[in-house]
């Protein structure tokens, strides 16, 4: 791992009277995966639509790669080599697998592509490429799951957002999922994963960072993370006190 490659400083974002994120800083070195995560409602989603130019922020800066992109276009920051994959996936139901994962590798990072190889590379890698002349429409969730990864890794990003890859597959498809994550790293791009399963998150994170309430409670390792106690309360509540005798 090396530098940062993302670095969120004093993210702040308020909706009228709401405060959905509340001064986060965090760093993600290049070459890392890092787990975002919290409990409904702390934040994640709203962290990810202002990194990703969704939502602008109230304060705060957002630099990525060297240069700041807090205040530009959704599109601008996809062409700096961001992409997402979002926890609905919401492919093209009439088109093939192909011409989705197509789709993605003729937009995203700027710079010359090779269309067909970008694409067979992101079918190969997310285990699409034997479905490829297959409807999207026909596909089954864990499917989905792994087209939306495909579309967003055709696009050749330095950096993916995964929001919530595992929801709702077993746990047979979730460890399907983490492998390809792990693939993803392998390959060069640097991984910021918003996950509720746990043991998936804690097996693939590098660091993790924790959100309550739009703040960031907590920064480490998993192992830190597991046994923090601020985390713990986050979760699972304080524990009411014994009533007196």
């Amino acid at each position: 791992m090396s530098a940062a490659l993302l670095r969120v400083l004093g993210a702040t974002k308020h909706y009228r009277g709401v405060i959905a994120v509340a001064d986060v800083s965090f760093d993600v070195a290049a070459g890392a995966i890092v787990g975002l995560i919290g409990p409904n409602g702390a934040g994640k989603s709203s962290l990810f639509n202002l990194i990703t130019g969704y939502l602008p922020m109230t304060k705060g800066e957002i630099w990525f790669d060297g240069g700041r992109i807090d205040g530009l276009a959704t599109h601008r920051i996809a062409e700096a080599g961001i992409a997402r994959a979002f926890q609905i996936a919401k492919p093209f139901p009439e088109l093939s697998v192909l011409d989705n994962v197509r789709m993605g590798a003729l937009f995203g990072r700027t710079g010359s592509r090779d269309v067909a190889a970008v694409t067979a590379k992101a079918l190969d890698l997310t285990g699409l490429y034997e479905f490829r002349e297959r409807l999207a429409a026909s596909l089954t969730v864990g499917y989905l799951r792994r087209l939306e990864l495909a579309r967003a890794i055709a696009q050749r990003p330095s950096l993916l957002l995964a929001d919530e890859p595992c929801a709702g597959l077993n746990p047979t498809e979730t460890e399907e999922v983490v492998g390809i994550l792990r693939q993803v790293r392998t390959s060069g791009v640097t991984v910021l994963l918003v996950e509720h399963d746990m043991r998936a998150v804690m097996s693939v994170s590098d660091r993790i960072v924790v959100l309550d309430a739009g703040a960031k409670i907590a920064e480490g390792l998993p192992a830190e993370i597991a046994r923090d106690p601020r985390v713990i309360a986050a979760y699972l509540g304080v524990p009411e006190a014994e009533p007196a005798a």
